[in-house]
């Protein structure tokens, strides 16, 4: 690369990483805690580091690079929201081209990550990856979009039990569809931020389908996640440490009904951006009672 090839590339660095949203992690977070949770679970245990390094790099990566194909896709709707009009794509200092070449750049990475792994794992990663191509459109038809976001956000599931087990089992598909509700909850959430700007640009989502029953169905939403998720990690064995785990996660839910109710922008943004943390309360819950059994039993 010649020296005047590697500044034009560093000083599009910054977009870059403004197109990722770099600078705002909660995005991959919210894809990781459930796909770690999974991969404990299906490996009965600390799965080993190849596979959690895998699995933390490609969910990285594949966030990433969904970033930059909904920046393209949204980009026209994006114009006409506060919120998002800054955005490299929208404002066009990255073309439509160049964001996409970037984008498949990072899925390619995030595909070596998974050549490592087996046969299996290969296959479902192209299941997951035409969803998450797909999921941008889905608000122009779909009342409900955040649904087909919730099965983006979750495929991780059953991929991590491919390549700890080399089987899906119905188990995966259990935790994938429970945790479909707590997307559900989160992403209705950040539907309310844009509400108004919504309404304008006759765009599909749920917090304009479930109207004022938004903030009722929000919280039917998490009670269904961690309800499911209870049930499912009791019938695997799972007891006190996963049960407060469960326990702090509930806790957060009801704190962020009282940031929701006024359904104000505020309120609810922050709501969505700090929904991580309801995660990673299930997911330590998770590795703890496994990590506890192990030493019980050794």
């Amino acid at each position: 690369m010649t020296s005047s090839a590697l500044h034009a590339a560093r000083s599009r660095l910054p977009l870059y990483l403004d197109l990722i949203r770099w600078n705002r992690p909660a995005g991959w977070l919210l894809l990781l805690w459930p796909t770690l949770s999974a991969l404990w679970i299906a490996a009965e245990g600390f799965p080993g580091w190849h596979l959690l390094a895998v699995f933390t790099l490609g969910t990285v990566l594949m966030r990433s690079a969904g970033c930059c194909v909904n920046d393209v896709a949204d980009r026209e709707f994006d114009r006409h929201v506060k919120r998002t009009a800054q955005r490299p794509v929208t404002r066009g200092a990255l073309s439509p081209k160049e964001a996409l070449l970037v984008g498949a750049v990072l899925a390619l990475l995030a595909f070596a990550l998974v050549l490592t792994t087996n046969a299996l794992t290969i296959a479902w990663s192209f299941a997951a990856l035409a969803i998450a191509i797909g999921y941008p459109y889905a608000k122009r038809f779909v009342a409900m979009p955040q649904a087909v976001l919730g099965v983006a956000f979750s495929f991780g599931i059953p991929m991590a039990f491919a390549a700890a087990r080399a089987q899906v089992p119905p188990l995966a598909w259990a935790l994938l569809v429970g945790n479909l509700f707590w997307v559900l909850a989160y992403d209705t959430e950040y539907a309310m931020v844009d509400r108004d700007d919504d309404v304008a640009l006759g765009i599909k989502t749920s917090a304009l389908t479930l109207g004022r029953a938004d903030v009722a169905a929000v919280m039917a939403f998490y009670a269904l996640f961690l309800a499911a998720w209870g049930g499912l990690g009791w019938q695997q064995g799972l007891r006190g440490w996963f049960l407060a785990g469960l326990a702090a996660a509930a806790a957060q839910v009801l704190w962020h009904f009282t940031l929701i109710r006024g359904r104000t922008r505020e309120g609810c943004f922050k709501a969505f951006r700090l929904n991580h943390w309801v995660g990673f309360a299930v997911f330590a819950g998770v590795a703890a009672d496994l990590a506890a059994k192990v030493w019980v039993q050794g």
